[in-house]
């Protein structure tokens, strides 16, 4: 049997023995090998399910926790989009590929901005913690943005319930301050 970073995405993706958080790591591993490109994982996941192109973007997600700068604008854009997504968990990792690279891209982060607004209002938490991390991180790269966006945050903060969401404003928010 071959190894899954000797498989293509597809491959990894539909192999049932391969568990979900394998999968992830076998593909951040290839883009982070430059096995894969960023366009190549696009392009992969424009034709997948849900859950496999949540798994693509986690593994972009992952990849760029490690290594910010493996995201391209192509791939920043994608992620931007995907949060638009229906699937909550496209949303969050989405939001935290955008947490990861945001400082790479000041000048294309308001379509961003505007995305993760939309998902501060999402029922799930796990939607709206990712989307407050991307914005925090959004607020700390100081751009002209800021100006609309820390009062924005400074509002949705207040009315957030959760405490470890409020938490992240907060964290953000007095890194912005500096």
């Amino acid at each position: 049997m071959a190894s899954a970073t000797n498989k293509t995405i597809e491959e990894i993706l539909n192999d049932k023995i391969i568990k979900a958080k394998e999968k992830v790591s076998s593909i951040s591993q290839l883009l982070l090998d430059g096995k894969v490109s960023i366009q190549h994982l696009i392009s992969s996941a424009k034709n997948e399910t849900d859950t496999n192109k949540a798994s693509i973007i986690e593994s972009m997600e992952y990849a760029s926790k490690m290594k910010a700068d493996i995201i391209n604008e192509q791939g920043f854009e994608f992620a931007t989009e995907s949060l638009k997504s229906d699937a909550p968990r496209i949303k969050w990792e989405s939001a935290r590929v955008i947490a990861n690279s945001a400082h790479l891209f000041p000048k294309i982060l308001k379509k961003a901005v505007v995305n993760l607004l939309a998902n501060t209002e999402h029922s799930g938490t796990v939607v709206r913690w990712s989307a407050a991390k991307a914005l925090s991180r959004i607020i700390q790269c100081k751009t002209n943005l800021n100006k609309e966006l820390i009062p924005t945050i400074e509002a949705i903060e207040k009315r957030e319930e959760d405490k470890a969401i409020k938490k992240i404003y907060q964290q953000g928010l007095n890194k912005a301050a500096k």
